[in-house]
């Protein structure tokens, strides 16, 4: 995928492995995604809106956003996910 020059990698939200939506997939690539609104846009002050974490799926593509305090935590393929983390 242009421009993720990283491993995709394992995640876990909330202590639980994470999946993709969409096909199942379980790895992806992570990078931080503007939230834009609409009044921000008319304005030309999207620099001021929020960001996100977003996952992009290794499989299909899927991006998944996360905006809320607790953020995804990523894990080496290689390794495996943490002890301790639930399917």
């Amino acid at each position: 995928m242009g421009g993720l020059r990283s491993d995709p990698k394992l995640v876990t939200v909330l202590g639980r492995a994470f999946r993709c939506l969409v096909c199942d997939h379980g790895l992806f690539w992570s990078r931080q995604v503007k939230l834009s609104t609409t009044s921000a846009s008319s304005f030309d002050l999207v620099w001021g809106n929020r960001s996100a974490t977003g996952l992009i799926c290794a499989r299909c593509g899927y991006v998944h956003e996360f905006a809320g305090r607790e953020r995804p935590a990523l894990w080496s393929a290689k390794v495996g996910y943490p002890e301790g983390t639930e399917s």
